[in-house]
């Protein structure tokens, strides 16, 4: 294990009085944490391993997650393409066979972009406001859908991750260690 493959999986608790943003942001920043301790850590063959009859990996997990993050934030909630990497005719199954240091980077990075983009919608207007979003029924959900369907996508995944992972080295548990 390197510095490189180790993820954050600080979960840092909301106040006792936290409004509806503030618990919002917890449940997703929480999520992100056991995902990152589900799959932080691991080495090419620990990411790449299949558990039939599926052919999902934590590798593959990484990478969908990282291009949920750069469409959600460029994407649903500024109206923009996310670019490259995602421009591309892509699976995301095929994390299988990236290095870790580069799916772990590729998410990181995904995240941070997210996290910049969330914080500056909030900033400017809240959770109320109406995403860039447009569905074909030519809707535009609000930033609070949008925001909780990224937190759905997590949930979904990580509990896939668990299972994943605690067949690779054992791993069990629901929340990360805390320092």
């Amino acid at each position: 294990m390197t510095d490189d493959t180790i993820l954050e999986t600080t979960i840092r608790e909301p106040s006792m009085t936290a409004g509806e943003a503030e618990m919002l942001l917890f449940a997703l920043e929480r999520s992100r944490a056991q995902f990152a301790w589900k799959c932080g850590g691991l080495d090419a063959a620990g990411l790449g391993r299949r558990h039939p009859p599926s052919t999902m990996t934590l590798g593959g997990l990484v990478k969908h997650l990282a291009l949920v993050e750069d469409w959600t934030a460029a994407w649903k909630l500024n109206g923009q393409s996310p670019g490259a990497p995602w421009d591309a005719d892509w699976e995301w199954r095929t994390g299988a066979g990236d290095p870790p240091e580069e799916l772990y980077a590729l998410w990181r990075a995904a995240v941070a972009r997210s996290r910049a983009a969330i914080a500056e919608v909030l900033a400017d207007g809240g959770l109320d406001q109406p995403s860039r979003l447009t569905t074909d029924a030519g809707e535009s959900p609000n930033v609070r859908r949008i925001l909780v369907d990224l937190h759905d996508e997590y949930a979904r995944h990580v509990g896939h991750a668990d299972l994943l992972r605690e067949a690779v080295d054992g791993l069990v548990g629901e929340d990360p260690p805390q320092p």
